[in-house]
This record gives structure tokens, C-alpha cells and sequence, in this order.
């Protein structure tokens, strides 16, 4: 299948060969037909997929539909929008954004992101001026609306992106009230990598007669090459800074579990002279978009983030991902190394294993039904005995117990 045989409005099909689109992803060949015919989609799919795309190019040809060729848009109605996209973080709304300004470059549609961190009142000026589609997440948008900036009265379509990320995080009541305020009678589209039992009956409230169209998750990319580098826990940075100055590391995404461990992890690395940024939690709007910016334009190859600070990013080029810290959730796995290994790109994802990680480990094999092969690195000396202070505290034998059931709760998961 071309691009060309989605019979796409000519303006959208002139952003797509700007964009090197040649043929669609198996989520587009899948979820732009019946998006095209105004049907309600679930899409399950990880980020790195072409998803974005998805929604956007059958959205934005629905609402080009009562134009005549290559007119000028109508005018603006203050308050209300035509179309809705719910994310999980400002990262995620900006990328939306910035990805459907780009394919609606020559259709002149009003695009903005509403999000928390930028100043309410611009926002506010910025509704009231008229905007036809708004990239949001539910806590910001749901603001505006109390404050009555914004209208979901005359809402055509709503889209929920990463809906498994949204209820993690707890945006279930705001997306119950936005979803209230919008017609009955309008199109929505549901992507989510995931599809646990919350989210199934997120959409079978939200969504009438959908398609479920799904792309295998569980399974990475052949072009992905995982290695597990075996280390005591002290000396985790010492070898992830030898991996990163041996390998070839043109941009590194690295994943902790704590905003503690994502600053030790940056100051170590940045004194072994390697070019780092580091986001997490603590930081505001500004610092996170300045460490992205450098990360995403190449001034800085290495990115230290915990994993809610990296909910949403999507990045292009990631030659590495790197989990200083195996994740609790073997989804989670399969996200992070995700981010790797795209469009038909090679990619490498490096995990650290402790002692205490195995059942983790397990539990990942157990889900990618395969084994992982496990590395040393030579030279590196793995017999360096620990300082006092990295003994073992019953924190960290609370957490290897805690991790040791992943195996017994996946396995009864998935029979």
C-alpha cells in the first residue's frame, strides 16, 4: 500500500512527500482506512510506531472535507475547537503538535498545545483567538475549561494517545469530565501500548463499535540488539561509563529508577568528560526543554531521565538505550527499548543486572518468550570490593523480594 491509495486531500498528500513518507506503517495501513470512513479506532501500539500519523492525517482530512480545494480556512469560532488529542505530558503534546503542523503545513489549520508549566493566561488569549485542534494533556485542558476558555461543545473528534500512560498516572477523573463536555455523536480514537483491563473499559464507555487494529508489542524490532551486562550494584556506573566510551554511541537514552540516581548517574558520567543532560521530576518547564533541545539536536549524546520524566518522548536517532536500573514492569522493558531500533534503523539496548534483579529479568524473558544474552566487558574489573556504605540495607531486600514476584504475577498474567 502507497500513501497515494489513501485517496488523501491533495494538500495532505503534498506534507506527506515532503515528509519522505513513501508507504505507511503497519499501524497507518492499518488505522487510517476506518479513521478515513469516520470510524471509532483502537490502536495498540508503542511509541515509535508511526501512530501519531494514524490519527492525524484521517483527522485532518475529515476537517479539510467542507473546504474547497486550496481555500483559505474559515473564521475563527473563539472557544471552540473541531478536534481534541489527550496525552500524558507536555513532551508528548508538543511532539503532536509539532508533527501535525508539519503535515498540515499547506492546509492552514489552527494547532496548538495546551499543557501545564506555560503560562495559563497566553493559552487563554490563544483559545479565545479561535484554534481548531488542541494537543493536551487532561489536567491543563480540563483548567481551561472550568475557567470557561474552551468550548468541547462543537468537538468532531477526540483522540486519547497513550491511554495506558494517562491512567498510570491518574488522569482518569479529568478525562471522564473533558470526555462529558464533548457530543456524543463524535469520532474517537484510542492508542495505547497496552491494553490491560482499565483500558478496555476506558474504551468500551468511550468509543462506539470501534476497529481494533494492533501491532505486535511484545516482541522488539529484529534490527534491535539486547545485551545484560551482569555488575555488582556499586559498580553500575563505572560500567556504564566503559561501555559508553568503548561502543559507538551516537545518542544514548538512559533509564533510572530515582531523580537521585538520574543526578549521581549525570555528575558521574559528565566528570568521565562523556557530553550528558539529565531530566526528571524536580525540573521546570524551561530546564526540561533546554535538556531535550540539546539531546534532540545533538549537542549533548547522552540523556540521563527516570522513566516518568520520559513518558511520551519521542525521539528520532537513538542508537542506544541503556537501563541503569532494570524496571519493575517488563512492559516497561519493551517501551524503553523501543525508542531504539526505528524506521528500519539499527539500535542497541544495554541493561545493568544486580543480583537482585533477576526476577525482573525473568519476568522480561518471560514476556519476549526468549532468552537475553548476557556480556562482560573485558578488561573491566568486576572484583573491586564494595565501600561500606553500598552494604546491603533492608530496603534493598524489601525491593529484591518485591521484584522476585513479577515472575509468579506474569506468568498467572499471560496463561
Amino acid at each position: 500500500m502507497s500513501f497515494d491509495e489513501l485517496q488523501l486531500n491533495e494538500a495532505l498528500r503534498r506534507a506527506v512527500r515532503r515528509l519522505g513518507f513513501v508507504s505507511p506503517t503497519p499501524i497507518q495501513a492499518q488505522a487510517i482506512p476506518p479513521a478515513l470512513e469516520g470510524r471509532d479506532v483502537i490502536g495498540v501500539a508503542r511509541t515509535g510506531t508511526g501512530k501519531t500519523a494514524a490519527f492525524v492525517l484521517p483527522s485532518l482530512q475529515r476537517l479539510l472535507a467542507d473546504r474547497p480545494p486550496d481555500s483559505a480556512r474559515p473564521a475563527a469560532r473563539p472557544g471552540a475547537v473541531r478536534m481534541i488529542v489527550l496525552a500524558p505530558t507536555r513532551e508528548l503534546a508538543l511532539q503532536i503538535t509539532d508533527d501535525a503542523r508539519q503535515m498540515a503545513h499547506d492546509a492552514d489549520v489552527r494547532i496548538e498545545a495546551i499543557y501545564g508549566g506555560d503560562p495559563l493566561r497566553r493559552q487563554a488569549e490563544t483559545l479565545r483567538r479561535g484554534v481548531e485542534v488542541v494537543a493536551a494533556t487532561p489536567g491543563r485542558l480540563l483548567d481551561h475549561l472550568r475557567r470557561g476558555n474552551v468550548r468541547l461543545d462543537r468537538v468532531e473528534i477526540l483522540v486519547l494517545d497513550e491511554a495506558d500512560r494517562m491512567l498510570d498516572m491518574g488522569f482518569l477523573p479529568d478525562i471522564e469530565s473533558i470526555v462529558a463536555q464533548t457530543p456524543p455523536e463524535r469520532q474517537t480514537m484510542l492508542f495505547s501500548a497496552t491494553m490491560p483491563g482499565p483500558i478496555q473499559g476506558l474504551a468500551a464507555r468511550f468509543l462506539r463499535r470501534p476497529v481494533r487494529v494492533e501491532i505486535d508489542n511484545g516482541v522488539p524490532p529484529d534490527a534491535l540488539r539486547q545485551e545484560l551486562y551482569p555488575v555488582p550494584q556499586h559498580l553500575k556506573v563505572s560500567l556504564l561509563t566503559a561501555l559508553l566510551r568503548r561502543a559507538a554511541v551516537r545518542s544514548a537514552l538512559v533509564f533510572t529508577r530515582t531523580k537521585q540516581d538520574a543526578d549521581v548517574v549525570a555528575r558521574r558520567l559528565r566528570e568521565a568528560a562523556l557530553s550528558v543532560e539529565v531530566m526528571h521530576g524536580d525540573f521546570g518547564q524551561k530546564e526540561r526543554e533546554r535538556a531535550l533541545e540539546r539531546f534532540r539536536t545533538g549537542r549533548v549524546s547522552i540523556l540521563v531521565a527516570t522513566n516518568i520524566a520520559a513518558r511520551g518522548l519521542d525521539i528520532d536517532g537513538i542508537s542506544h538505550v541503556v537501563n541503569f536500573d532494570v524496571p519493575d514492569e517488563a512492559e516497561d522493558y519493551v517501551h524503553r527499548i523501543g525508542r531504539t531500533a526505528r524506521v528500519q534503523a539499527e539500535g542497541v539496548a544495554w541493561t545493568l543486572v544486580t543480583p537482585d534483579d533477576e526476577g525482573a529479568v525473568s519476568a522480561i524473558e518471560y514476556l519476549l518468550r526468549s532468552k537475553i544474552e548476557r556480556h562482560t566487558l573485558p578488561d573491566f574489573d568486576y572484583a573491586v570490593p564494595p565501600p561500606d556504605w553500598a552494604k546491603p540495607s533492608a530496603r534493598s531486600i524489601r525491593a529484591a523480594i518485591t521484584r522476585q514476584s513479577t515472575i509468579a504475577r506474569w506468568k498467572s498474567l499471560t496463561r
